[in-house]
């Protein structure tokens, strides 16, 4: 190798290592699986923030719990091993004020919820970051949620007498469905079609998004359309590792995370149809229950997180008012 050939490599490594060193690595975890909004809205942000980061950084994406349960990603998220995390009911589990979205029947369409976001939620993500740490930077979606189970149909809360129910890790979730008459317990996402098939859970209740990815059709009889719970999705960070990352780039990734939405809203209503046709023709009967009794039988929930939740009574007011 002649003298300027060395030159030519040894500048040639300079501006690798010059690039590597200033490109940011970004690591966003969930736990949807293919074909979830959740893995959609994922992928179709890493697109968008990638395109405009250039040789700034790159979002690489890992779904389906490849990091870890929602939990686990949360810790991790708190740790700096991961940089940004998408969790939705897990979070009434990290600020109890996040309960108030697991209220029977509180956010009535997306229209409502544009409304809770722009007056309600900015006051919700001060406090969790004063308290956590976590800080959110957009919100999407993970739908409305309906009733699958192998034991009856639900037309009414007393149809879930006895039914062993998964539900995510939120205590209210909880709550709800042991005052509607089920034997609720907390599960992680990844581990509910071996516990539906093997007849460990009679039932759940999911999006259809995550019901038909997950397959749940295939392990489960019955439908019941319900929307109980209308579930925000948060794409959320932590201050201490989101604040080392260059301005230019927490600009980039929170714009992009926040164009998204947009993107969101549409394939959520995009696939509340085409997902329910897909777990109709899984052969899963379904039927529409009565919202009717089921807000009759919701009353002691909401009295129960207004006395347990300092701030409780005043969300609830807040966002049922904005529904008007």
């Amino acid at each position: 190798m002649n003298k300027l050939s060395k030159i030519i490599v040894v500048l040639f490594s300079s501006l690798f290592l010059s690039f590597a060193a200033n490109s940011v690595e970004v690591k966003f975890g969930h736990v949807g699986k293919p074909g979830s909004l959740f893995s959609a809205s994922v992928d179709h942000f890493a697109k968008l923030a990638n395109k405009r980061l250039g040789n700034k950084g790159k979002v690489t994406v890992f779904g389906s719990s490849q990091l870890g349960k929602d939990k686990q990603g949360m810790q991790k998220l708190k740790l700096g091993t991961v940089n940004m995390w998408l969790p939705s009911s897990v979070m009434a589990s990290i600020h109890d004020e996040f309960g108030v979205f697991d209220m029977p029947f509180i956010i009535k369409d997306r229209k409502h919820m544009a409304k809770v976001e722009k007056n309600v939620l900015p006051g919700m993500f001060k406090n969790l970051e004063d308290k956590t740490g976590y800080k959110v930077i957009a919100v999407w979606e993970n739908g409305f949620r309906h009733i699958t189970n192998n034991t009856r149909p639900i037309n009414t809360p007393g149809d879930l007498k006895g039914i062993k129910l998964r539900t995510p890790k939120s205590k209210w979730r909880v709550k709800m469905f042991q005052s509607y008459g089920a034997n609720p317990t907390p599960m992680s996402f990844s581990e509910v079609f071996t516990a539906l098939k093997t007849g460990t859970m009679d039932g759940q209740e999911n999006p259809y998004a995550q019901i038909a990815s997950a397959k749940f059709q295939e392990v489960q009889k019955y439908l019941s359309i319900t929307g109980h719970v209308y579930t925000p999705a948060y794409v959320t960070v932590h201050k201490d590792h989101w604040s080392k990352l260059p301005a230019d780039v927490q600009d980039i990734l929170e714009k992009a995370a926040q164009d998204t939405q947009k993107f969101v809203y549409k394939e959520a209503a995009k696939l509340e149809k085409s997902l329910l046709k897909v777990i109709k023709d899984a052969g899963v009967q379904v039927n529409e229950a009565d919202k009717g009794a089921f807000i009759a039988a919701s009353k002691g929930i909401y009295d129960q997180f207004g006395s347990e939740v300092p701030t409780g009574g005043a969300l609830v007011k807040k966002v049922s008012a904005l529904a008007k």
